[in-house]
């Protein structure tokens, strides 16, 4: 099946062609190019934009922003984006972080999807034409939006952990993932915590039992242990030929429990 490819300098007048039944926006083209590959009918025209700011990286003191288009690679070879060079690295293999885009990853289903994991724990925010959503609302209604993603946004974190759990046959896909950005306060407790899971629900969740227990604790065995005990509530992990749920349920708190333990 042929497929119709529109090229358009601007972002809105990428939009505008997008309300045509049919089409899909074609980024790094490795979620839609392979859908249409497998016989997915409901794909019939691509879309896409040349807009620089697509492809741009910002960093200004504190605060990053990330062009949509931008690819797993650029970050990952990027000098001042080292904290997230663990994360896009675990996006696929070489060929694959030289075309998956920000904007793309952001819509990839479990258990792929990593990079945006990171970007939940960051408190990222999600640029379209119409302004900017936290990326939590993003990832909960982004099966109904239509609209073009344009960047992401965050903060620099003092304490971003990152962590991709995969089985050596087959290489490569997730059977988990986990982010996390901490802060300490004095004597070492912790005072805020953001934790990002991955393959625990069809797209990026928020540990948020887990966050609230470890306010005020330390990170030691006896202080995370509250934390690990509630890793699991609220989530509903997927089962897929690389585990099932009951699996990726039982090494969560493990993982978890070294990653904030590292």
């Amino acid at each position: 099946m042929a497929l119709a490819l529109q090229t358009f300098a601007t972002v809105k007048d990428a939009n505008a062609a997008l309300k045509l039944a049919g089409t899909r926006y074609l980024g790094g083209g490795t979620l839609v190019v392979r859908a249409a590959n497998e016989g997915d009918v409901s794909v019939s025209g691509l879309v896409r934009s040349t807009d620089p700011a697509l492809s741009a990286i910002k960093v200004r003191g504190g605060k990053i922003r990330i062009g949509a288009s931008v690819t797993m690679a650029e970050i990952a070879r990027h000098p001042e984006l080292g904290a997230l060079a663990k994360a896009a690295r675990a996006v696929g293999g070489p060929a694959i972080r030289n075309m998956a885009t920000v904007g793309g990853n952001l819509f990839a289903p479990a258990p792929y999807g990593d990079f945006a994991v990171a970007l939940l724990a960051l408190d990222a925010t999600v640029g379209t034409d119409d302004g900017e959503t936290p990326i939590e609302t993003f990832l909960a209604g982004r099966d109904d939006g239509r609209a073009i993603v344009t960047s992401v946004s965050f903060t620099k974190a003092g304490s971003f952990r990152f962590l991709k759990v995969s089985r050596v046959k087959p290489k490569g896909v997730s059977v988990l993932s986990i982010a996390i950005v901490l802060e300490q306060a004095g004597g070492g407790t912790v005072s805020s915590a953001r934790i990002a899971l991955g393959c625990m629900a069809d797209r990026p969740m928020r540990a948020k039992a887990a966050e609230k227990a470890l306010l005020g604790r330390t990170l030691d065995p006896d202080g995370i242990a509250p934390a690990l005990a509630a890793a699991g509530d609220g989530t509903s992990p997927i089962t897929d030929p690389i585990a099932s749920a009951w699996y990726r349920a039982e090494v969560l708190p493990v993982h978890l429990g070294r990653l904030l333990l590292s």
